[in-house]
């Protein structure tokens, strides 16, 4: 998903100001010199921190404009503080600023400058972890005039040549006064990039947190610009960089996040000392713990119930547990500001006790847990710990070719620790019923259901897909909208394009997602000659005008929960074909589409292409006889009939009334009763150390196993139809005796 530059932090101010004294953990200081232009998106992004212990020093260098401005602020909040002197220069601002500091982490933070409502804890709980760390940043974003994403791991070589760090971070006050604080000699220089390379002379080493989490305003007014467009300014910085760049080692190593794994630690699962509790409590806390922020179905689900859950009742955290791109990061920013990435910021034998900081310190009333396995085998600990707290998940579905039953698996077994478990089909509710033995009054079908107005045809262009592909209006289109993955069984959708294209039918099949199979699926259709039947649109963030150009949306996994994509669909009027797999029957019948039987046999048939020849043609009797222009009375009843059935049964607007109504009968009710003796809470530690000890060495696996992927990866495109044509080209041009 393309990064959002509009999507700034400090838009506007979400939490109140303090008026009352609170205590002191970390000092920002930010020099001022007539900057009101964009100081008050600053304001909003220090005072949105999620971490409120906090004082804000702001120097005034000499302003001489806007000085109300910084008389406005001066009583708005306890912990603001202004200082002021003569026109000095940033350097001697900020120099000031830390004198008067009281603790011992320093945050720069300039005044049109951003950050993250999340900086300063993710700052805070990095070098609390890491006490040989004298500072650590975060990745950063360039924008207004220069819009550009900064992420770059660090280099101490690279460092004395290339600035690659930003002015703002967290840095010990013992480590700056160490090397007497910035350099003030000079009031027009690089004094940032000298100050890093004056601790690493000093030979102290940062952490790098894996965040996007600093904002740096590009503009042509800035001190960076002046000082490169000005030779004399220019030649002066870099006398004092390069004097600098002399004396430090070049083999100083930063902590990079995420952490390598190390593996045989066996560390027992530690509960946070941390004593301070988020001041003014007024909403019901609930903290969500996800595997990661990505494109899917799942996801999706978690996005809507952020997103409509009742803001003036419910302030919401969000802690991810599994190492990802996290793609869809931004989406969730739109409606949390607390999301915290554990991989990116913390060693994996310490999520223990940053979850039960998160829980002391919000004071939480529910948990509501989703597709985290780390979060499942750690419940058992946190109930001991934590025993007033709701816990309830939610189960998409169950998968016995994975995990002997996936996450409905260690649903059944961690039940005794679970207050409600939520699912989107009965047909999951009946199997943790009947083969997890849960009680009946535990398991509810909660159904997902679809946004019904986002998802309207009077709300999308048509044509748009049509044009993209040039495809003539007279052609069908079958739309494939998934992750390519095996579960989806993408390559039965090439066989029943193929056998649909044998019997003279011209729809185009278009194929909208991406995946680990993306790459052999298009090689496959280029080997059929299908080109001009099955079409790849990639990734789509935004699906409805494939939904309203297609004819019929096709669904043939192998294994759903109830899959997003056919909520979307008969909201869009797109009738749906399904295979008979999760709880797709529960929403589509023969009056919005049709039901396939699954012929395959779902605990040993993932990614097996021998596909039974009745089900292929199933789809493609069932599709031929949809498509067929003899029919148009009966589809344009199927059309009506799909977005009724949605505003009847599956909207998101009933599902969340539902699941408030829920969080609301579990916060207030009664609490699963665990008692432990001694005996027990040494093996509840066990269950954790454990499976900490087992996800550091997937990970380890995964690390050393990366090459060969890569070679795969090499082979696969080398053995393709473009791949042939390169190295064919390669002997011609006789590239091949360069590399001898």
């Amino acid at each position: 998903m393309p990064f959002d530059f509009t999507k700034q932090p400090g838009r506007e101010q979400l939490k109140p100001n303090i008026k009352e004294p609170v205590p002191t953990l970390i000092s920002i200081i930010t020099p001022y010199y007539n900057a009101n232009e964009y100081f008050w998106q600053t304001y909003n992004c220090v005072i949105n921190q999620t971490f409120p212990w906090f004082e804000w020093i702001i120097v005034d260098d000499g302003s001489t404009e806007d000085a109300l401005c910084l008389e406005k602020i001066q009583g708005m909040d306890s912990r603001i503080k202004i200082l002021r002197q003569h026109n000095l220069g940033q350097a001697a601002a900020r120099n000031k600023g830390i004198e008067s500091s009281a603790t011992d982490i320093i945050i720069p933070l300039d005044a049109d400058d951003l950050i993250i409502p999340t900086f300063l804890e993710l700052s805070y709980w990095v070098l609390k972890k890491n006490p040989g760390a004298s500072w650590c940043y975060t990745n950063s974003v360039g924008f207004q005039e220069k819009e550009y994403l900064w992420e770059k791991s660090f280099s101490a070589e690279r460092l004395k040549y290339n600035n690659f760090l930003t002015c703002t971070a967290a840095i010990r006050k013992s480590a700056l006064l160490k090397i007497g604080g910035y350099d003030s000699s000079n009031s027009h220089y690089d004094e940032d990039w000298k100050l890093w390379l004056d601790l690493l002379a000093s030979g102290v080493y940062p952490a790098h947190i894996n965040e996007i989490g600093f904002w740096y305003r590009r503009t042509s007014k800035g001190m960076a610009n002046q000082v490169r467009l000005d030779k004399s300014l220019s030649k002066q910085s870099n006398a004092l960089i390069n004097q600098a760049a002399h004396k430090i080692d070049s083999q100083i190593k930063a902590i990079e996040y995420p952490l390598s794994s190390v593996t045989n630690r066996f560390r027992i699962p530690a509960l946070s000392e941390f004593q301070l509790q988020i001041p003014n409590k007024s909403k019901t806390h609930i903290l969500m713990v996800l595997p990661w922020l990505e494109m899917g179905g799942a996801d999706l689900f978690n996005l809507e119930v952020v997103k409509k859950l009742d803001k003036k009742r419910y302030d919401i955290t969000i802690i991810t547990t599994v190492t990802s791109a996290n793609t869809w990061r931004q989406r969730f920013d739109e409606y949390v500001p607390e999301i915290f990435s554990m991989p990116d910021f913390t060693d994996p034998t310490d999520y223990p006790e940053f979850i039960s900081y998160i829980l002391k310190t919000r004071q939480t009333d529910l948990l509501f847990l989703s597709n985290s396995y780390y979060c499942y085998y750690l419940l058992p600990w946190i109930r001991n710990n934590f025993p007033n707290l709701s816990v309830c998940d939610y189960v998409h579905m169950e998968e016995w070719y994975w995990r002997n039953g996936g996450y409905a698996r260690t649903s059944g077994i961690f039940s005794s620790f679970i207050d409600k478990t939520y699912v989107c089909n009965n047909k999951t509710r009946n199997v943790l019923i009947n083969f997890w033995n849960r009680l009946p009054e535990t398991v509810k079908t909660l159904y997902i259901g679809v946004d019904s107005q986002y998802y309207s045809p009077e709300n999308t262009k048509k044509g748009i897909v049509r044009q993209m592909f040039s495809l003539d209006q007279s052609r069908p289109i079958v739309l494939f909208p998934c992750r390519i993955h095996p579960q989806k069984r993408p390559f039965l959708m090439v066989r029943i394009a193929e056998e649909l294209k044998k019997r003279g039918n011209s729809a185009a099949f278009v194929v909208v997602g991406d995946g680990p199979q993306l790459g052999e699926l298009k090689d496959t259709v280029t080997q059929l000659g299908l080109e001009k039947t099955i079409y790849f649109a990639g990734r789509q963030n935004d699906l409805r005008p494939f939904y309203i150009d297609a004819t019929v949306t096709l669904i043939c996994s192998l294994k759903e929960g109830l899959a997003l994509t056919a909520y979307e669909s008969l909201a869009m009027e797109t009738p749906v074909i399904t295979s008979d797999v999760g709880g797709q029957s529960e929403l589509i019948n023969d009056s919005v589409g049709a039901v396939i039987p699954l012929l395959q046999e779902e605990n040993n048939s993932l990614d097996n292409r021998d596909f039974v020849e009745e089900e292929v043609a199933a789809y493609v009797n069932i599709l031929a006889n949809l498509l067929s222009i003899k029919n148009q009375n009966h589809y344009s009843t199927l059309c009506n009939n799909c977005r009724n059935r949605i505003l009847e049964s599956f909207s998101t607007d009933i599902m969340i009334q539902t699941i408030e109504e829920e969080f609301e009968l579990l916060i207030n009710g009664p609490k699963k009763s665990v008692l432990f003796d001694q005996r027990d809470t040494k093996l509840l530690q066990e269950f954790a150390t454990l499976y900490t000890e087992y996800e550091l060495l997937e990970k380890y696996a995964k690390d050393v196993t990366q090459p060969l992927d890569t070679k795969n990866e090499l082979i696969r495109i080398a053995n393709s139809k473009w791949g042939q044509r390169l190295i064919r080209l390669a002997f011609k041009l006789k590239l091949n005796k360069l590399i001898r």
